[in-house]
């Protein structure tokens, strides 16, 4: 099992594909230690995703790892945001610039 490693997930995080992310989550996660999350290439996320997400970080805790989310696009943001739960997964929120009111 490796140390670390990163899981780049990219294009839709939606209900229509949920299976197979959890698919690609839950291998992640059986590979390493400590899983980074990119996400910086998530162009729509919904309920289902954001479900997984939970997903992802309550089975990392269950199983003694770690878990982060990486480079959050804006739409993982504004999912986070709208559902208040970005202290949840304790990984820090940067805003790009010009972004900050």
């Amino acid at each position: 099992m490796a140390e670390s490693a990163r899981l780049v997930l990219d294009g839709e995080m939606t209900i229509y594909n949920a299976v197979a992310t959890k698919e690609k989550l839950i291998a992640a996660l059986a590979t390493a230690q400590e899983l980074e999350l990119d996400l910086a290439q998530v162009d729509e996320i919904d309920t289902a995703g954001c479900q997984l997400l939970i997903l992802a970080k309550r089975e990392a805790n269950r199983l003694g790892k770690s878990l982060h989310l990486v480079a959050h696009s804006a739409a993982v943001l504004d999912v986070l945001n709208f559902y208040d739960i970005g202290a949840f997964f304790g990984d820090p929120l940067v805003i790009p610039a010009g972004e900050a009111a």
